[in-house]
């Protein structure tokens, strides 16, 4: 046995020196080291040994493989290196020739979209303002006239971290912490991103972005409410649009209405775009509700305001013409770059 084995570490060695490539090379260690190779063929001979000789030979049969991997991966080690240095050889490389143009990235939809409204009312006097996205329950709703057990509750599907703190579902809570710290005249808008219980399809998410707008004087009217929005909606898509305001109820405002705008594409007309209607609803908007304004620390009998609140992904949505509202969060640079 012992000179079998002895037979074998000769063959190896010599088969391995020879070796040309190294798929000789595996070829080589399945036939000496594999399941079926030969150095496990002897050692499953053992049992024909003496047991008082298997000690011995099982660790000569060790040494034997040991030596025959090491040699294995000396030789690999030596043919990968003049498989690299041929490589080298064959390869050249033109230094004359330009260098790849680096892929640059792009604003993305909602950034452009939200500079715009900044730059607009940044020009109107108004300050941009931000807040904390985890808020408080009495921000988020109790201090915009929407306590506990309100229906208003229910439109609103929640994530609430514990019973008082959640993510909040809109950004008026930063109106009521501007109006607890700073005295009227107030004129802000509060963009930022929101969460609410949504299932994701073209036009919703569990998280998108609102822009809030306030405005704390004396001898605030809903004309003025109206002749802001007016302006806004002239701004954004184009000096012919029109707006039109609809009643509506919001807890933290009255009146409240909602607001259309005619459609641009083509004129308020009717075509696909706006469904044969000529007008896309916008916002959301209304004059302060007294409460609102005495739960935060100002006197509605000599100062009024009013609010709004439109999505952002809304406006992007609509002034780029796009139809899922999906593709601005899917990072496909195919559809980015086109911005």
């Amino acid at each position: 046995m012992k000179e079998k084995l002895q037979t074998l570490k000769e063959a190896a060695l010599s088969q391995i020196n020879a070796a040309g490539g190294l798929e000789k090379l595996n070829e080589i260690r399945v036939a000496f080291l594999g399941k079926k190779g030969e150095i496990t063929s002897v050692l499953k001979s053992l049992k024909e040994i003496a047991p008082q000789e298997r000690p011995a030979f099982g660790q000569l049969v060790n040494d034997a493989r040991s030596m025959i991997e090491e040699k294995l991966e000396e030789k690999k080690r030596t043919l990968e290196k003049k498989l690299r240095e041929e490589k080298m050889k064959a390869e050249t490389i033109d230094v004359t020739l330009p260098a790849r143009k680096p892929m640059l990235g792009h604003r993305h939809p909602n950034t452009i979209a939200l500079e715009e409204v900044e730059r607009i009312f940044v020009g109107m006097g108004y300050e941009v303002v931000e807040g904390p996205e985890i808020e408080y329950d009495y921000y988020n709703f109790e201090a915009l006239n929407i306590p506990k057990n309100h229906p208003a509750r229910d439109e609103q599907d929640t994530f609430y971290i514990t019973d008082s703190i959640l993510l909040r579902t809109q950004t008026s809570p930063v109106q009521v912490r501007v109006m607890e710290q700073k005295k009227p005249p107030i004129r802000i808008i509060a963009p930022g991103r929101v969460f609410r219980s949504d299932e994701v399809d073209a036009t919703h998410s569990p998280s998108f972005h609102q822009i809030e707008g306030l405005v704390i004087d004396k001898n605030i009217t809903f004309a003025d409410l109206k002749g802001t929005l007016a302006q806004i909606a002239k701004e954004l898509f184009g000096q012919e649009t029109k707006v039109k305001f609809r009643p509506h109820h919001f807890p933290f405002t009255e009146p409240s209405a909602e607001v259309d705008v005619t459609c641009f594409k083509c004129g308020g007309s009717g075509c696909r775009f706006c469904k044969g209607s000529g007008w896309i609803e916008i916002l959301g908007c209304g004059m302060v509700h007294p409460k609102v304004l005495e739960m935060s620390g100002i006197d509605p009998k000599e100062y009024s305001g009013f609010a709004f609140g439109v999505g952002l992904e809304r406006i992007a949505l609509l002034k780029y013409e796009i139809d899922d509202m999906r593709l601005l969060y899917e990072n496909d640079t195919r559809f980015l770059k086109q911005f």
